[in-house]
């Protein structure tokens, strides 16, 4: 056995392997520890290898998947190792190798590699958040991406320059990224895979044949970076799962322009999926999500990750959300009906993956009649929006795949099919005369139990049944001998503590009965589950339909209710850079306060023009980088096609929405918070357009006071005249307010607050004109700062004022600079070396003679600095 599973232990690689043994899944030596350390189970010895003993711990079969769940999330992948042969089997080979059965093991295999991306099993996945596998190459400089959701067979092709990776992977938030090996820009934590598997061409073959075409054509244009990726993915899927692949629609392609784009960071500061402490309270997700389904959780959170630019497909959206929004009743049945409807895009990927039930395709059978009831319902609603016509032309046409389940399932099927008894009485005749047979037989039996009480005078004769010995007859102790006369028709089978247990011909006779009619009745089960499988394997594409039209109905009615909910309005969306929000709020911070019975403050923003960029001032906590905030939020869930928190909204498009909202030190990278803000202020810089909205709070305070200023300065001038971008600048450097003299389309903001009876009052209201004080103080001594700390401050600040008044402060002259565009037009001079690699990017090496090659290097020499030595 050993020898056996050290080469299954070899083949598992860095999975730890479930080695099956009976009704244990057994794991030895450091995928013990390993698991032993996790789970929190015994950790205990088997024999020996090599002189020392064997560390082994199990956990049963039939509750698997719980450890497996916890293994998956401590970061482990699992090889399931399972028997591919029954005893006889064994045996049968063991003859005709000419090997002596009693040395036969039972032959095993590695039948699936259990890892975070290629879940399907309900117990393993969380309802309300997708499971997405990625797969990333490079080619010709070009990142393609392949990225598939298993559970649900949705899969999604893009490509992106390299430098965008990191913002594509936090939209897309990969549980599992799978990577060309030897590649090193490879995210932390990807999974090295042959780099044979990521070809075009073999991505190409691999996903005609998975989808039966001839060609891609229809699906669309797919570059070969994509399709490179492609290959990659559907490879390594055949690989965890053995041969054996999961469920997978045809691909979508994604443009770079399709959606809004946001970095790593701006996702992180604006907490769309997560909040910074982790998981879904305090998050805008949290906040928002009203749907009664896991698919429609899921939606909205690709919805919230990828907001739209297409000002159409964003009307549709909220047409239909205002559809629903003006219907409460009918919204209400709707919600009630879709609550009722089990999750069909995961149960159609386990049975399409080989890992369904009968209890799954009682979900199917269930949750497409309802979508058909429901079809029935809304075909008829008056003043439909085009797009809940759309999507209710997908609930139907399943009518004979459903009466087909009705007929042969039971109401309530089971998880496991081994057992039988999920087939329906009356579907097959001769089903049901295996079923009457195997009854009759059991009923046979009990007639024998009694009628052996009367022949034998023992009242406490029993026939019973064990996996072992099937059925037996068995009586106590006292009264064995009494049937181990030769003539008493009975057969001695085993002799317990306080029984004795027989056998009889008759009770032998039905047993084979039994078993008989029993075998053939779960064979003739296993083969209409089959049939049933193969007709929705056959369907998966429209029921994937109707499962992604439910969602998107979901999605639509949740949205209404917490429009309702919280009377939030249907944003206008333009096609221009203008941007205007009144009386908005910040869905997060809002919500937090109606549960402390508190009312949040709205404010109003209005930017584009000659007045895009707001300058804004005012004290710690008096509401800043709320503000900032809950504006960005504003412009995201319109462009998911949501309402608003705010009485009025109208929406230019943003193409790019970047937040430098809080910063935090990276050690692991080396960097530190002034390090992490620089770096995202450079991305804005780099990337924002005319058309993109940028949030920026406290740039440069990171640094010196001096250093800091320059930098906000220099970093508000070029937002202002070079991007031309809506932009709100939230700072404590007062010094800024002189902008507004030299930046036409600046204009100073700031939040309000009072000192009174020597308490500070934050109102958190934004007006017009500078702030006048940053309350610095009065914050500390809120925060509970000790009073002579803040006394001995007062005193050091009076002081720093009185000199800054008599030199003009740190800001002085700042005013006689010219803007930075004029800056900008006198960029420093090359130096030798940097006119040299010009000059030679620039030559045309191939055009060139002998001789004009040599003239050209005297030419680069003489352009050199002398070396002194």
């Amino acid at each position: 056995m050993m020898a056996q599973y050290l080469a299954l232990r070899e083949e598992a690689g860095d999975a730890l392997l479930f080695y099956r043994m009976g009704d244990f899944f057994e794991l030895f030596f450091e995928d013990a520890k390993t698991a032993a350390a996790i789970l929190d189970i015994a950790l205990t010895t088997r024999g020996e290898h090599n002189g020392a003993p064997i560390p082994m711990c199990g956990v049963p079969v039939h509750s698997s998947e719980s450890y497996l769940a916890r293994l998956i999330k401590a970061g482990c992948r699992v090889a399931i190792a399972e028997q591919v042969e029954t005893p006889d089997e064994a045996k049968a080979r063991a003859k005709r190798e000419g090997t002596p059965s009693s040395k036969v093991l039972v032959g095993r295999a590695i039948v699936r590699l259990v890892t975070a991306g290629t879940l399907t099993e309900e117990a393993l996945l969380e309802p309300r958040r997708a499971n997405v596998l990625a797969a990333i190459t490079e080619l010709r400089g070009t990142i393609g991406i392949a990225a598939c959701d298993v559970s649900t067979g949705a899969m999604v092709l893009e490509e992106c320059e390299p430098a965008m990776l990191g913002a594509v992977l936090a939209r897309i938030g990969p549980s599992e990224v799978v990577v060309p090996e030897d590649w090193e820009e490879a995210p932390a934590a990807a999974i090295p895979r042959p780099r044979s598997t990521f070809a075009s061409d073999a991505g190409t073959e691999r996903l005609r044949t998975v989808h039966g075409v001839a060609t891609l054509d229809a699906f669309g244009d797919f570059s070969r970076a994509m399709l490179a990726a492609a290959g990659g993915l559907i490879a390594y899927l055949d690989h965890v799962g053995r041969g054996r692949l999961p469920l997978l629609l045809p691909p979508v392609m994604r443009t770079a322009a399709a959606g809004m784009a946001m970095d790593e960071a701006t996702r992180a500061s604006l907490e769309i999926l997560e909040s910074t402490t982790g998981g879904r309270a305090g998050s805008l997700i949290g906040a928002v999500d009203r749907c009664v389904t896991g698919a429609g959780s899921r939606l909205l959170a690709e919805d919230l990750s990828a907001p739209l630019l297409d000002v159409d497909q964003i009307e549709a959206r909220l047409a239909l959300v205002q559809f629903w929004r003006d219907r409460p009743i009918e919204r209400t049945h709707l919600r009630e009906a879709l609550r009722a409807i089990p999750d069909l895009g995961r149960a159609l990927g386990r049975v399409v993956a080989g890992r369904g039930s009968p209890r799954d395709l009682g979900q199917l059978r269930d949750g497409l009649s309802e979508a058909a009831r429901l079809h029935h319902w809304l075909s008829g609603a008056p003043d439909r929006p085009a797009l809940l016509d759309q999507l209710v032309a997908r609930l139907a046409g399943h009518g004979a795949l459903t009466d087909w389940l009705a007929r042969a399932l039971v109401p309530s099927p089971p998880t496991e099919r081994s057992n039988g008894g999920f087939i329906a009485d009356g579907y097959d005749a001769a089903l049901d005369e295996l079923r009457a047979t195997s009854g009759d037989a059991r009923r046979a039996i009990a007639a024998m139990e009694a009628r052996y009480r009367d022949e034998t005078g023992i009242a406490a004769l029993k026939i019973r049944h064990n996996g072992v010995l099937g059925y037996f007859i068995e009586v106590p102790a006292r009264h064995g001998d009494a049937l181990m006369a030769p003539d008493s028709g009975f057969t001695h089978r085993q002799t317990m503590a306080g029984a004795v247990r027989f056998n009889s011909l008759k009770l032998h006779e039905e047993a084979a009965r039994i078993a008989e009619a029993g075998g053939h009745a779960l064979a003739a089960e296993e083969a209409h589950f089959e049939e049933l499988v193969d007709a929705v394997v056959a369907a998966r594409e429209a029921i994937a339909l109707t499962a992604a039209a439910l969602a998107r109905i979901d999605v639509a009615a949740g949205n209404a209710e917490r429009a309702a909910e919280g009377d939030w309005c249907r944003p206008e969306i333009a096609a221009d850079t203008g941007l205007a929000i009144t009386g908005g709020r910040h869905p997060v911070v809002e919500a937090a306060l109606a549960k402390a019975g508190e009312r949040f403050v709205a404010n109003d923003c209005v930017l584009g023009g000659d007045d895009r960029l707001w300058l804004i001032g005012g004290p710690n906590m008096g509401g800043k980088s709320t503000f900032l905030r809950q504006n960005a939020l504003v412009v995201l869930l319109a462009q998911a096609g949501c309402f608003v928190p705010a009485n009025a909204a109208r929406i230019g498009l943003v193409d790019r929405l970047f937040s430098r909202v809080g910063a935090a030190d990276n050690l692991a990278r080396g960097r530190s918070t002034f390090m992490v803000e620089m770096v995202e202020t450079a991305a804005i810089l780099a990337q924002a357009t005319e058309a993109s909205f940028v949030i920026l709070d406290e740039v440069g305070r990171g640094t010196s006071t001096y250093d800091g200023l320059a930098l906000a300065w220099a970093v508000a001038e070029a937002v202002h005249s070079q991007i031309r971008c809506r932009c709100l600048f939230a700072t404590h450097y007062h010094e800024l307010a002189r902008l507004a003299d030299t930046c036409d389309a600046l204009s100073l903001h700031h939040v309000r607050a009072r000192e009174w009876q020597g308490d500070l009052v934050l109102l958190h209201e934004l007006a017009e004109g500078p702030a006048d004080r940053s309350y610095g103080l009065a914050v500390a001594r809120l925060a509970g700062v000790p009073a002579p700390v803040v006394a001995r401050a007062k005193a050091v600040l009076a002081k720093l004022e009185a000199t800054r008044a008599a030199t003009g402060g740190i800001a002085a002259g700042l005013g006689d600079l010219p803007l930075f565009a004029a800056m900008a037009a006198e960029p420093e001079p090359a130096s030798p070396e940097q006119q040299l690699a010009e000059s030679l990017r620039n030559a045309d090496l191939d055009a060139l003679t002998p001789r004009e090659a040599l003239d050209l290097l005297y030419e680069w020499r003489r352009g050199l600095p002398t070396v002194k030595g």
